[in-house]
């Protein structure tokens, strides 16, 4: 049985996203044809699939579904959520506009959206995960989240998704090699997305993120704010006017009592059609 689906390409920081108004049409995709559209010769083309589905609780507005292009479902993207949240206000999904909070349920928890009328939009992303059970992770909890794995010392918080966070001197350096044997560790029971990040000063710092289920991405939202909620457990950065530099462009974070905020581009690309 064949299925057309409509959809909207989109992209945060060169984060690039299919995303699918699957409450005005029926969309139930397997594993294997995630993957098939995920491909960028013979598919569309993206690191993740964003799906816009009515929410389980009426309390919320949407609820806001994420496939790597790997097939598997995860629980929270940054990048993704700003440009969710750019096109449920602009394709007339919601009654809500800019300025306005749109909030929305993940798999893992649930997220505060705002849309500025400037292509950017702001994240509430929630408070980090420290505790091991939770993020998850097999080793016993450490008072400022810094553990060794396969000989490499890291942080390890989640956002939503788990993260490791490498400082290192050198952002350039090849980290293929190191992301993929932190991610195959046993530590990681569902994998891990590791962040390399070099410490410019204490409001700006540089980073890579190597993600579970993708590869290299040019930009990771979650990556970032996990990232900055680390280095600030750790006294190395400020909690405020944070900016994350990444191949695809800046992040601009902030930290308080209420978790972690994130700002940053969200841009629309093209809008197609496609059958599998």
């Amino acid at each position: 049985m064949r299925m057309l689906i409509n959809f909207t390409k989109m992209q945060g920081l060169g984060n690039d996203f299919m995303v699918i108004d699957a409450i005005n049409q029926s969309i139930l995709l397997s594993v294997v044809q995630i993957q098939k559209l995920a491909n960028r010769h013979f598919g569309v083309g993206f690191d993740q699939l964003l799906l816009v589905e009515k929410p389980d609780d009426r309390k919320y507005d949407f609820k806001y579904r994420i496939f790597n292009a790997d097939g598997s479902e995860v629980g929270q993207c940054g990048n993704g959520a700003r440009c969710f949240a750019r096109f449920v206000i602009e394709k007339k999904l919601t009654n809500k506009g800019f300025g306005e909070d749109i909030v929305v349920e993940t798999k893992e928890s649930v997220m505060k959206l705002l849309v500025h009328n400037n292509n950017e939009a702001a994240v509430i992303m929630g408070k980090p995960i420290w505790h091991s059970k939770d993020i998850p992770f097999e080793q016993l909890d450490n008072v400022d989240a810094t553990y060794t794995v396969e000989g490499e010392t890291l942080g390890v918080v989640s956002m939503g998704n788990p993260h490791a966070v490498l400082i290192v001197d050198d952002i350039r350096q090849e980290i293929e090699t190191i992301a993929k044997k932190i991610q195959s560790s046993a530590d990681f029971p569902v994998g891990v997305n590791v962040n390399f990040v070099n410490i410019v000063d204490r409001h700006n710092i540089t980073l890579r993120v190597y993600e579970r289920g993708v590869g290299e991405t040019l930009a990771c939202g979650s990556g970032a704010c996990a990232t900055a909620a680390y280095l600030h457990k750790i006294n190395k950065i400020d909690a405020s006017e944070i900016t994350v530099k990444l191949k695809g462009g800046d992040l601009f974070i902030d930290i308080d009592n209420y978790g972690v905020c994130m700002r940053g581009s969200a841009e629309f690309v093209f809008e197609g059609q496609i059958e599998i």
